[in-house]
């Protein structure tokens, strides 16, 4: 699984972090060899027999679904590979279609890239960290947007077999995942390397998200663009909520700022130019079960009689996008 990263170290080498394979190889090392993991066997099954099919001869990385197609294959071709692709199940983040079969995910994460992309600093030509990256969607779309290098971490190695499914279609790229968290990622003693910062679905999980702002700020290079897409409260609803056990059945949500807050946290730990630009409300169309992630999803989560709020009584999910830049 880690052959992928091969190709990124010497591209590292002119950057601040021309350090990381040192530091970051035997890090990795570790990851992928988790004790007690029994499904990791199976992905590692379904990995190897989507592997044995040729890549793509063409792709697209800049449409809703990330496409690989031809060579075309025969009808028992394509049973085998969907067998492969869903011995990776569940689906979270996408769509794909790969090589004519459609995989629909549990969150159309198209939808929030639409939101968010017209807002970005244009993405061609920069180095780019995305942080719980999940199957890697987006770092897709970056790449599509014509960045240099694109980076993910997501400890989760379901999420690393699914990326590395799809890259074996696609090809080579300045495309890469690794399996860390991001407070294993070493810190250069100048300045972060990276012009672009994504947080898209973290902070609500951090029992310390201030600390988790600045771990980010650190990655960054001076004057370099952190995009945060996080869970927020209606300002009405107060200044901060810290759910009693669940939200949304989900047990690891720690805090909920509304966006005023938020936006005065990041601002407090020193970020310029500190602001939302997209705030939207999740609905059952953008995250919901399908035959790819077959678990309960969204609906299940809602108040019945009332889809405005969550099934213990807290508000339904709203997000917002915060754009921010570190001081040059």
């Amino acid at each position: 699984m880690k052959h992928h990263l091969d190709s990124l170290w010497p591209q590292l080498k002119d950057t601040r972090i021309a350090f990381w394979r040192e530091q970051l190889a035997p890090l990795i090392e570790d990851a992928l060899h988790p004790e007690g993991n029994g499904n990791l066997p199976r992905w590692l099954d379904a990995l190897e027999r989507i592997q044995q099919f040729k890549p793509a001869e063409q792709i697209t990385l800049n449409k809703p679904a990330i496409q690989t197609g031809y060579p075309p294959l025969n009808k028992q071709q394509k049973q085998q590979l969907e067998d492969a692709l869903r011995g990776l199940m569940p689906w979270r983040k996408g769509p794909y279609d790969l090589q004519g079969i459609y995989i629909d995910t549990e969150w159309r994460s198209d939808w929030k890239w639409e939101r968010v992309l017209p807002h970005l600093a244009p993405l061609k030509d920069r180095i780019i960290l995305d942080v719980g990256c999940g199957s890697g969607y987006h770092l897709w779309r970056m790449t599509g947007e014509g960045a240099k290098l694109v980076v993910g971490i997501d400890p989760s190695l379901l999420f690393m077999a699914q990326f590395l499914a799809v890259r074996h279609f696609i090809g080579e790229t300045p495309t890469y995942f690794l399996p860390l968290p991001l407070e294993t990622l070493p810190e250069s003693k100048l300045d972060g390397a990276f012009d672009s910062v994504f947080s898209m679905g973290v902070l609500y999980h951090r029992r310390s998200p201030l600390d988790h702002l600045d771990e980010l700020k650190r990655q960054l290079r001076k004057g370099g663009e952190l995009v945060l897409e996080t869970l927020v409260i209606p300002e009405e609803q107060g200044q901060l909520l810290i759910p009693q056990d669940r939200y949304a059945q989900m047990r690891n949500v720690w805090f909920l700022p509304s966006v005023n807050e938020l936006i005065h946290w990041m601002q407090r730990l020193g970020f310029e130019n500190v602001r939302c630009v997209d705030l939207d409300q999740t609905s059952t169309d953008e995250q919901r079960s399908t035959d790819w992630m077959q678990w309960n999803s969204l609906k299940d989560f809602l108040d019945p009689n009332d889809p405005n709020k969550t099934c213990e009584g807290y508000p339904a999910p709203l997000r917002a996008v915060i754009l921010a830049t570190k001081p040059s």
